[in-house]
């Protein structure tokens, strides 16, 4: 007996294809079924009511790190892809800073089979290999291998690829495979020691600081290494006035060149580390209120494509010691709609549409995962409503970490449920097939 869901009255979002239009939708067994108004259940149709809500292509988070294999007491594939379910993602692409690297296909296999196996597998996880061996910027990885095993991408994140001989080879090899390479963006010299934005404020705290420098200069590197190679170049969590300059520069200019922000980035700045709350302290680090206005009008214009939040678990223990010594990092899944609605939307910054380019449509052309939501196709889809205020409270996190420096704030905003592969997550609840 086929399994159908109709949902009533959602405000469709969909970029893509230019519709923004309140509809219904009979999905049936996982495929959309019919869009239109007045669709009437019949027997057995579970009817879901999104009136005042949205409803868009699947998010996807094109930067995350699941911790898994080596780093489980911060992060599993299956914690991590929960509070991407509940923070309203259908697919994450997952960094390759494990224990031991994605630098192989076996690991490559292994993180796409624990995937599958998670959370019935309602959350899409694609990896990101090394550029690499070990990402210790010595050996490339087996690019090729990576690729044909499932890697969208190419990545030493959590350090940069400085060598600039083996980026450029790692550009040839990749635009062979039309993937992208993405750059954690940092000159390791110019920030070294560093654990907050060199500034004003890290001066009175006392505190070593991180140029805005450090990441542009390798920012206006590679730039040039993609243009003179032709490969498809993506700048992870850009965080400053000059970087977003420098990237507005190169699509002038016609580079393949593509960029992602952090929530974190474009609402909080280095002021907030005066309490020395170690949940402030991430790389790159908060910068100042010009450089996050900056942010904010290059995701206006569109030289920022994606929003993206570099969720990074840590434990608690590994949180609770002296500003220094903690590791950079925040979680984010959970919070990443609400604060993009807070504080881009509600604030006249980007429109419903432009977020849901921002979240949707954007990452998934880069990693070339598109989807689109018509009639015929896989239910992929994304629901949030906008006007929902609620309060953060990060023991409530699905996330095995509850690392962030959100709590307790109040936004506008809230994701309510995902639809993917059959199965549909609304308000904490699973229906759909494998039930």
């Amino acid at each position: 007996m086929s399994q159908q869901i109709l949902l009533q009255q959602g405000r469709l979002i969909d970029p893509s294809a230019g519709t923004d239009r309140v509809v219904d939708i009979l999905i049936e067994d996982g495929i959309i079924r019919t869009i239109g108004t007045g669709l009437a259940a019949g027997d057995g149709c579970e009817v879901v009511d999104l009136a005042g809500m949205v409803v868009a292509p699947g998010f996807v988070d094109m930067h995350v790190h699941l911790r898994e294999p080596g780093y489980e007491h911060k992060e599993t594939i299956a914690t991590g892809t929960l509070a991407a379910a509940f923070g309203g993602f259908t697919a994450v692409c997952c960094m390759p800073n494990t224990n031991p690297a994605i630098d192989d296909e076996s690991i490559v296999e292994f993180v796409k089979s624990q995937g599958q196996r998670s959370n019935r597998g309602i959350v899409d996880v694609f990896p990101v290999g090394a550029v690499t061996k070990g990402r210790d910027g010595k050996l490339m990885a087996p690019i090729s291998e990576l690729v044909q095993a499932g890697a969208i991408g190419l990545s030493d994140d959590g350090a940069p690829v400085h060598d600039a001989a083996i980026m450029r080879r790692a550009m040839e090899y990749a635009s062979m495979y039309d993937v992208p390479i993405i750059q954690h963006c940092e000159d390791v010299a110019l920030a070294k020691g560093g654990v907050m934005n060199e500034g004003e404020t890290a001066t009175r705290l006392g505190l070593p600081g991180i140029p805005n420098v450090a990441e542009e200069v390798m920012i206006a590197r590679d730039v040039m290494l993609a243009e003179f190679t032709r490969a498809r170049y993506h700048a992870a969590h850009v965080s400053t006035a000059g970087s977003v300059a420098l990237m507005r520069e190169a699509k002038k200019k016609k580079i393949k060149a593509t960029c992602e922000v952090t929530p974190h980035h474009f609402t909080l700045t280095d002021r907030e580390v005066c309490a020395f709350d170690t949940n402030t302290k991430m790389n790159p680090p908060l910068r100042t209120q010009a450089d996050v206005d900056a942010i904010r009008e290059g995701l206006r214009d569109g030289t920022i494509d994606v929003i993206a939040t570099d969720h990074a678990p840590h434990s608690l223990d590994e949180k609770e010691v002296d500003y220094i010594q903690a590791p950079f990092g925040i979680v984010g899944l959970e919070t990443a709609i609400g604060l993009s609605v807070t504080h881009l939307v509600a604030t006249g910054v980007l429109t419903l549409s432009q977020l849901v380019e921002k979240f949707s449509t954007n990452p998934r052309k880069i990693i070339g995962k598109e989807i689109s939501v018509a009639e015929g196709q896989a239910a992929n889809l994304t629901l949030f409503d906008p006007g929902a205020e609620w309060t953060v409270d990060c023991s409530q996190f699905h996330s095995k970490s509850k690392n962030s420096p959100f709590n307790g704030t109040i936004l506008k905003g809230k994701p309510v449920g995902i639809v993917n592969h059959g199965l549909v997550l609304i308000n904490g609840t699973y229906t759909g097939k494998h039930i």
